[in-house]
């Protein structure tokens, strides 16, 4: 009877194998040599992950800097927000999270799994649904704590999701990060507006009398 996968030896190539992405990228990623550079053989990879996709879609959802592990941080510090004004604060810290020096120099991977994932749908395109589903998930969670109905709060965040997305994008090709904040206050400035005249799915001030 073959022995089952050692969990930390596991949790240890995907450490490595983050890293090594980090470094090099997805564009030309190949089992062998990435096996190389771990001291390992493809098999032993395939043996733990069975696929290339799988194992870099955990490799990156196990990632401490990934940006979802960023913003938690900050929602458990301040509780949820409970009006507009509480979470536009939340999204600038969040925002300036995003554009942190470290965080900047990883971003360029989430871009490569957004590219990847339109080049080879079969492959990449769980990984960056994955990721997408878990920003709008909680964007959506914000909003229903405003009061806002399910499909509404789902609407919300994922424009909300969406676009600050887009707005990440162009700054790692042209490094202005300022221009890009202000893009970004701007959208809020449109944006938050709407969440205070939203009063759906609250509880009415004359309920119970």
């Amino acid at each position: 009877m073959p022995r089952p996968p050692d969990p930390a030896k596991r949790r240890d190539l995907l450490n490595r194998v983050r890293d090594y992405v980090i470094r090099n990228g997805l564009a030309d990623l190949s089992l062998r040599p990435l096996a190389q550079a771990l001291g390992t053989s493809d098999r032993m990879l395939l043996y733990y992950f069975g696929t290339k996709e799988r194992m870099i879609a955990e490799a990156l959802a196990m990632f401490e800097k990934r940006p979802l592990l960023r913003a938690r941080p900050l929602l458990d510090a301040v509780g949820p927000p409970r009006d507009a004004a509480g979470l536009r604060r939340f999204l600038e810290d969040v925002w300036q999270q995003f554009s942190a020096p470290d965080m900047r120099a990883v971003l360029p991977l989430y871009l490569e799994v957004m590219a990847a994932s339109l080049l080879h749908p079969d492959r990449y395109g769980p990984v960056m649904r994955d990721m997408l589903t878990e920003w709008t998930d909680l964007m959506a969670s914000l909003f229903r704590d405003l009061g806002l109905a399910e499909e509404r709060a789902r609407a919300e965040g994922a424009l909300l999701a969406d676009a600050s997305l887009g707005l990440l994008l162009v700054p790692l090709a042209d490094g202005d990060w300022e221009r890009a904040g202000a893009a970004f206050r701007t959208l809020l400035d449109r944006l938050e507006p709407g969440w205070q005249a939203s009063g759906e799915g609250m509880p009415s001030a004359h309920h119970g009398r």
